[in-house]
């Protein structure tokens, strides 16, 4: 939570505990912050990563092209 490319923090059901939204400039810097930042965090075993390629809407609202 105190990383500041954390944007959200959900503790969820189901496969995985913890779900943590980033916000980064680019894939290096995302890459820089999973490696030397998410990864090194105690008890972080692994994680899994979705990158948003397109934003079709956000908070309730469409996103126009």
């Amino acid at each position: 939570m105190k990383l500041s490319e954390v944007t959200d923090v959900y503790e969820v059901t189901g496969e995985y505990d913890i779900v943590c939204l980033l916000k980064t400039e680019s894939i290096l810097a995302f890459r820089e912050a999973l490696k030397n930042k998410i990864l090194r965090i105690p008890g972080v075993k692994s994680t899994v990563s979705a990158i948003v390629l397109y934003t079709h809407k956000r908070d309730r609202k469409p996103i126009a092209d």
